[in-house]
């Protein structure tokens, strides 16, 4: 098969600020991650325009930590873009799987209390 069919990795939901930087610009824009994977995310921004393939510089802080990671744009509307990450090395993809799992288990740990919460009103 010479076209194989690229099926996107699994999303996971949040709601991330983050500060982002064009590769050419000196300012930077500020946005919302609604959801990632570990090769990409929707960056939800308003107040100007991206194209595609355009390079971006994304900065957020998990865990009280600065991170900064490489991204393109893939597609782009009037509601934000969807981005690929671009890792230069193991570090950057362990950067974005630490925040995938921040997320994820903070959930659990909210679910957990939840739980726990119901048991003793149920």
């Amino acid at each position: 098969m010479e076209d194989t069919l690229k099926v996107p990795a699994p999303r996971t939901p949040l709601n991330l600020e983050v500060s982002f930087k064009r590769n050419y610009a000196r300012e930077e824009t500020t946005g919302t991650l609604k959801n990632i994977s570990i090769s990409g995310a929707f960056l939800e921004f308003t107040g100007g325009q991206v194209r595609a393939n355009e390079k971006l510089h994304l900065m957020f802080v998990v865990a009280g930590r600065e991170r900064k990671v490489a991204a393109h744009v893939i597609w782009a509307n009037s509601s934000g873009c969807g981005v690929k990450f671009m890792p230069v090395n193991n570090r950057d993809v362990q950067i974005v799987d630490d925040l995938i799992y921040f997320v994820e288990n903070g959930r659990e740990e909210s679910r957990s209390v939840m739980d726990s919460i119901f048991k003793k009103v149920g």
